[in-house]
């Protein structure tokens, strides 16, 4: 037992006050676990675009002022009662996506959106939060909240991993890449010898891109406005790179045309309706699939001819990646310690909480793959 078990702890956390503003570096009190609840001490966490996406206010469930975050490895510092899954001491990754075993979802093979999913609720599942700062009461995100120093997160939404791995790597199985590399896999279901392409090679889209590789597509297009990234792409296994820019015609009827009818597989990591209307309309008629990865505003709509699905393409989307959350992470950071999976490749920068808008600044202005923020 630490000697924090049981005590409020202060620590620093970077805080969303209102939208559209700059986080603030704040010292918060992060109190002790709940039953059925762990402390952990955040030793790194990266900065995903879903997180810039929150701040913009794009999602009406979410409440300011919040602490965001979801991409984090640490170490359990304590756990509330009835919890026998984890000691103080384990090296853990939070979840967005739970893992329960017991829900309809969880027993199905199909899915891995369990029922206690609650992807950007401002409370824990008992209706509260364990931040507050200047007094106030500050609210939870995606379950995680990993931009601070400590968190506190439920049983279900946490994974033991392997001590030897290095935290300031492996956080990033918590969101980006887990969810490019398995959307190709267990999605997309993309087959040895395949044709693919992905729009938007940030950090998602080359986890894609890395996931068909290593599912034996033989031919990777990266579809991307920013020819700066197709070096960057070769080293993750894209085989060709196409800038819709450079074309007077839609970016569908270029790659029908490169590709003789159509690609096998298609993934969109943009998260804008024209890109993934464009992704499926680029695949062959009668066999082709187009996964959804990106995040889309929450009102939009996406649409097509429907002439475009009855030719018997496939559309659909995915969460995560797919993977079976509390199962699934640990054995993606042991692919990890094999080198059988990138990581640190994706890592272009780090820096202290206090730095985090920079981190914030480099990803809107493209200028980085990952910002890890080391505690």
């Amino acid at each position: 037992m630490s000697e924090t078990t049981g005590k409020v702890i202060t620590c620093k956390a970077a805080v969303a006050w209102e939208p559209n503003k700059p986080l603030t570096v704040e010292t918060i009190e992060v109190a002790p676990p709940k039953a059925g609840e762990i402390r952990i001490k955040v030793v790194a966490t990266g900065v995903c675009h879903s997180d810039a996406s929150f701040l913009s206010g794009y999602d009406p469930s979410i409440r300011f002022p919040v602490i965001f975050g979801h991409e984090g490895a640490g170490i359990v510092e304590s756990v509330g009662e009835g919890v026998t899954k984890f000691k103080p001491g384990d090296h853990v990754i939070p979840l967005f996506i739970p893992q329960c075993f017991e829900c309809r979802p969880c027993k199905n093979p199909n899915t891995n959106l369990c029922k206690k999913m609650r992807l950007s609720a401002g409370d824990l599942s008992d209706g509260t939060s364990r931040f507050t700062c200047k007094g106030k009461q500050v609210f939870h995100c995606m379950s995680t909240s990993t931009f601070s120093q400590y968190t506190v997160v439920e049983e279900d939404y946490l994974c033991k991993i392997d001590e030897s791995a290095p935290l300031d790597k492996v956080c990033l199985l918590g969101c980006g890449i887990s969810t490019g590399y398995g959307t190709a896999l267990n999605s997309a279901k993309v087959n040895k010898g395949s044709s693919c392409a992905v729009w938007g090679l940030g950090a998602v889209g080359l986890a894609a891109v890395m996931g068909c590789k290593a599912a034996g597509a033989t031919r990777i297009i990266g579809v991307d406005i920013n020819p700066a990234k197709f070096e960057i792409a070769k080293q993750f296994g894209c085989t060709e790179f196409v800038n819709p820019k450079d074309y007077d015609e839609p970016i569908q009827q270029v790659l029908m045309k490169k590709t003789q009818g159509g690609l096998d597989y298609t993934i969109e990591c943009v998260g804008n309706v024209l890109t993934m209307r464009a992704a499926l309309e680029s695949t062959a008629p009668g066999w082709g699939v187009s996964v959804i990865v990106g995040v889309a505003e929450y009102e939009s709509e996406v649409s097509t001819r429907a002439m475009e699905m009855l030719l018997g393409r496939t559309w659909k989307g995915a969460v995560y990646g797919g993977w079976k959350s509390v199962e699934c992470i640990p054995e993606l950071v042991n692919r990890y310690m094999k080198q059988e999976l990138m990581l640190d490749e994706f890592i272009t920068h780090t820096m202290p909480i206090d730095e985090i808008n920079e981190a914030f600044r480099l990803m809107r202005e493209g200028k980085s793959i990952r910002s890890v923020i080391i505690n």
